[in-house]
């Protein structure tokens, strides 16, 4: 067979989540997945009972309705949106219409590792800036943006925690786009960021090289239904959707993501809890000698630990606690763990398992 170098020398990304471990089990106490902690809705779970028989059905392609929903929660007109089976899906595409071995990469780094597997994919030329948190190192981060090239930004920035300002998130993409440079913002964790509104979603309605992406998986708990919406130019929405495969997003996934977005008190009812609960965590296990934690601004806390990340994430295993062992992301080493804001109960047995080790 002839394979495609830019497949032949691919390597899938490590992340968190149950199935991430050997053996996974179902009584684990998951503090890798950085999923709403007060889990997927009443609202959201009646639906998908009531949409059982529609299992036979095909899911209408376009997810019409959904984009009608999505429309109206993000006040993005209906050819500025595109669904997805899950976020990862449309960063694959994106990186399949618009990068080329032609196209200059930036990309800071420690952040999600799907950004650069999907740049690599598409043969794209990467390189990366080394940062704790870009919102200090703004303007030398700007002075990198490469000419007629592209740029990824997570903001809040997974697994940091760090959260960048609107105003300098508008200093990038007035830059980017005076060098021509596409700037692709990943917000799939911005509806969970108390106190503070920073997303830039509404300038996509100005700037033709923006393109921000929304995940439903984290911020309504809806991680095994896979779906996830991308808001961008009609130009680039357009070019979207034609690559995009057929049927990409199931009907299930449709209806309950449709029921989420119309519970807007479930999201200030996280925020609430996240806020509390990441000061809780914060406090308790700064006080421990192994461990610091990274100040974050959302709902998961990187943390420094003396202790190498694998060993212990086997021993908190043995606990039957699951956290992110960072050594597989770029930017960091066995140094690092993440771990991710539950109910109290929960976080109180991580403090108590951590007090142990």
């Amino acid at each position: 067979m002839r394979i495609n170098s830019n497949i032949s020398t691919h390597k899938p990304i490590h992340h968190g989540g149950p199935f991430s471990i050997t053996h996974p089990s179902s009584d684990i106490l998951d503090f890798s997945s950085n999923i709403s902690p007060i889990g997927t809705s009443t609202l959201v779970r009646k639906t998908i009972k009531n949409q059982l028989d529609t299992i036979q059905i095909y899911p209408d392609s376009e997810s019409t309705q959904l984009k009608k929903n999505i429309q109206s929660y993000t006040k993005i007109p209906y050819s500025q949106i595109v669904v997805g089976n899950g976020a990862t899906e449309i960063i694959y595409n994106f990186c399949q219409a618009f990068l080329s071995n032609k196209i200059s990469v930036l990309i800071p780094i420690p952040t999600f590792g799907e950004y650069e597997s999907a740049v690599r994919l598409s043969g794209a030329k990467v390189s990366f800036f080394k940062t704790m948190n870009l919102e200090k190192d703004i303007e030398i981060f700007i002075s990198k943006i490469p000419n007629n090239g592209c740029v990824f930004i997570c903001n809040p920035n997974n697994p940091t925690g760090n959260l960048i300002t609107k105003k300098n998130m508008l200093k990038l993409i007035i830059s980017a786009s005076k060098k021509k440079t596409l700037i692709f913002v990943d917000e799939c964790f911005i509806e969970l960021v108390p106190d503070h509104n920073e997303s830039i979603i509404t300038l996509v309605k100005k700037y033709k090289n923006l393109f921000v992406l929304r995940s439903l998986t984290k911020s309504f708990a809806l991680a095994g239904l896979r779906i996830g919406y991308g808001i961008g130019s009609p130009q680039m929405i357009s070019i979207l959707n034609k690559i995009k495969i057929p049927w990409n997003v199931s009907g299930l996934a449709q209806k309950a993501a449709s029921s989420a977005l119309s519970q807007l008190f479930y999201l200030e009812k996280v925020k609430v809890l996240i806020k509390k609960e990441s000061a809780y965590l914060i406090d308790n296990i700064s006080k421990l000698h192994n461990f610091k934690c990274n100040l974050t601004s959302t709902n998961f806390i990187l943390i420094k630990t003396k202790i190498k990340s694998k060993n212990l994430q086997k021993q908190l295993l043995e606990n039957k606690i699951l956290i992110r062992d960072c050594s597989t992301i770029r930017g960091l080493n066995q140094n690092y763990i993440r771990i991710a804001v539950k109910k109290r109960k929960d976080n109180e047995k991580l403090i108590k398992a951590l007090e142990k080790i």
